[in-house]
């Protein structure tokens, strides 16, 4: 079982130089997986990543939100998907299986229904989840350009503590911890080890 987020940016076309929002994608993608054959990014503003461990789709997708929203004006849209494998391509859009299908499919119905998140493939509960999800975007499509920062810098430096991600943005540790509550950080955290909790006892299950 794997997972693949399928994505395009919001809004990309206001900026004529494209790279502003291009290069930070890039590197979230980078960060995320080294193996450059587990993402590409497609068509201009669309983007496929393979998350192998099923366990990190949505807070890997909170941190390309994260990434993409420190650019003013624009937002990501993420469709999820959990499933099989059953082929492997020389790059990850040719690659196949029910993962692959469940992102792809889901992201067309995204467009459709102006949604930002959404997950299919957890089986009985997607319903569940996917109402989580629709509550916590709410919060994330709400984020300034301070708070998808913090939310970026903790994600990437886990094991820091407020006062060491404040001297990296360059303020105190009270405005960290203030921007880190705008962000509803500890809420995200909470829906994901939520979600993870569920997906794992579904699966648990079904064997």
């Amino acid at each position: 079982m794997t997972g693949v987020i399928t994505g395009d940016i919001i809004n990309s076309t206001q900026y004529e130089n494209s790279n502003i929002w291009l290069a930070p994608l890039k590197e979230a993608l980078k960060t995320i997986s080294t193996n450059s054959k587990d993402w590409e990014i497609y068509r201009g503003d669309s983007f496929q990543i393979e998350i192998k461990d099923i366990y990190n789709c949505f807070i890997n997708a909170v941190y390309i939100k994260a990434c993409v929203k420190m650019i003013k004006g624009l937002d990501v849209r993420m469709a999820i998907g959990i499933g099989s494998k059953t082929y492997t391509g020389a790059s990850v859009t040719e690659s196949n299986g029910s993962a692959f299908q469940n992102s792809g499919d889901l992201l067309e119905f995204l467009k459709q229904t102006k949604t930002n998140l959404k997950i299919k493939g957890a089986g009985s509960i997607d319903n569940e989840l996917n109402l989580y999800l629709k509550l916590i975007n709410i919060l994330m499509d709400n984020w300034s350009v301070n708070s998808a920062e913090v939310v970026k810098l903790h994600l990437e430096n886990k094991n820091k503590i407020q006062k060491e991600i404040a001297e990296i943005i360059g303020i105190s540790q009270d405005a960290v911890s203030k921007r880190m509550k705008r962000a509803y950080l500890d809420e995200i955290l909470e829906v994901n080890q939520m979600l993870n909790s569920k997906i794992a006892q579904t699966r648990k299950n079904i064997k």
